[in-house]
């Protein structure tokens, strides 16, 4: 079952912020369900309120409790921009499928905002433009290419050349894409939020309980937990996160670290539009603002997974990314009030897998990864609430296990 992991260590900045309780209860015997999903964070959230509303009987497990893995690590800059640049998605999938995959990152950010604001859930959202800024990835001429390639995808994306940058931001940068339509949320609020949702659908919610066995066959998947009692159902969800489960496949898959800080709240200083900003650039920085104005940064990504090794280093990258911060913003002030570290994966394309298991047509796995996770965890609710349902979703080859 899930290889485990210590997701996050130090505090992270949305513990300053209340979310909702989600009431769990012990399992005390065996249960039945349509759909069993495994892992109550961001994408086991959004799993369980796309299924509800289509009329499923939902129960959801996890190991911690809700909203206790990796969802509390995420900076949560909800974008459509894909780690990985269109125009080198492009080289590696083929042009088609890498505007495809980007015109629907950019349709989720858009479903997303519509879903949070028909649910009326409470999690700060808020629209906001995003600047990609040139970097040792991609030079401003390489930036201007991949602008273009976004136009021609159907992707509105405007190139800023130094002057434009320096005048509008504040940003001392030889260039930079300007794109419109990213959301700025909480994305523990958001998490509780769909929970308490799918709860009033009927949603069943046990923590902690940790799976230990699947057995399926034709007509339904039987899963065991460590204290007993099993859960049957005709569908599996694992919404495990990074944790993968053995019976997913890990081709293509490895896992980073990465470290954030955030700042006091300083409202003022905020540069214009309260913008996303990340570079082109590996290791890369990202920053947001959050709704009362503190700065979230974080970046100085590393390919390893050593949790002892991570947590030690997180003084160390902190004072890295503040020093990076400050010469950005010099007006800033860059003293981290949190820090904190996590871990979660990627894969080669920067795509997620999304969809049915291979040979195990009623367990379907999602892995969103990357800077895109809640992004991608909307995408994998529409795909895999289609499948269940027994409809099709175009673009569920895109990210499929056994995707060529």
């Amino acid at each position: 079952m899930p290889r485990k992991l210590d997701l996050r260590s130090g505090r992270p900045v949305w513990s300053a912020y209340r979310a909702p309780a989600v009431p769990t209860a012990a399992l005390t015997r065996d249960a039945k369900a349509d759909v069993l999903i495994v892992g109550m964070g961001i994408s086991g959230a959004m799993t369980a309120e796309a299924l509800t509303a289509h009329g499923h009987a939902v129960i959801c497990i996890d190991r911690r409790g809700p909203l206790k893995g990796s969802t509390s690590a995420t900076t949560a800059l909800v974008q459509f921009e894909i780690d990985q640049p269109l125009s080198t998605l492009s080289k590696q999938i083929g042009k088609a499928s890498a505007e495809q995959a980007w015109r629907r990152s950019r349709l989720a950010v858009s479903n997303l905002a519509a879903r949070i604001a028909e649910l009326d859930i409470n999690c700060s959202p808020s629209r906001k433009p995003s600047l990609y800024l040139a970097g040792t990835v991609l030079s401003p001429s390489k930036l201007r290419d991949e602008a273009e390639a976004r136009r021609q995808a159907g992707i509105a994306a405007t190139y800023l050349t130094a002057v434009p940058l320096a005048e509008k931001f504040g940003i001392d940068r030889e260039g930079a894409i300007l794109s419109h339509g990213n959301i700025a949320l909480d994305p523990r609020k958001l998490t509780a939020g769909l929970l308490l949702k799918a709860a009033e659908r009927k949603a069943r919610f046990h923590a902690p309980v940790e799976a230990t066995a699947i057995e399926d066959s034709a007509d339904e998947v039987v899963v065991a937990t460590r204290d007993g009692p099993t859960v049957t159902a005709r569908h599996v969800v694992l919404a495990t996160g990074y944790e993968l489960v053995d019976i997913v496949p890990t081709a293509a898959h490895r896992i980073i670290s990465t470290w954030a800080i955030a700042t006091r709240p300083q409202p003022r200083k905020i540069w214009p539009g309260a913008a996303f900003i990340w570079e082109a650039s590996d290791p890369y920085l990202y920053m947001r603002a959050t709704s009362d104005g503190r700065v979230v940064c974080g970046g100085e990504d590393e390919d390893f997974v050593d949790e002892t090794r991570r947590d030690g280093l997180i003084a160390d990258k902190s004072a890295r990314i503040a020093e990076k911060l400050g010469r950005l913003f010099p007006h800033l002030d860059v003293r981290p009030e949190f820090a904190w570290t996590g871990s979660f994966g990627t894969t080669t394309t920067g795509l997620p897998y999304i969809g049915a298991i291979p040979r195990h047509p009623r367990i379907h796995a999602v892995m969103g990864y990357g800077g895109n996770g809640i992004t991608f965890s909307q995408i994998a609710s529409e795909i895999v609430s289609a499948s269940i349902n027994g409809l099709s979703d175009t673009d569920a080859e895109l990210f499929a296990f056994n995707r060529r």
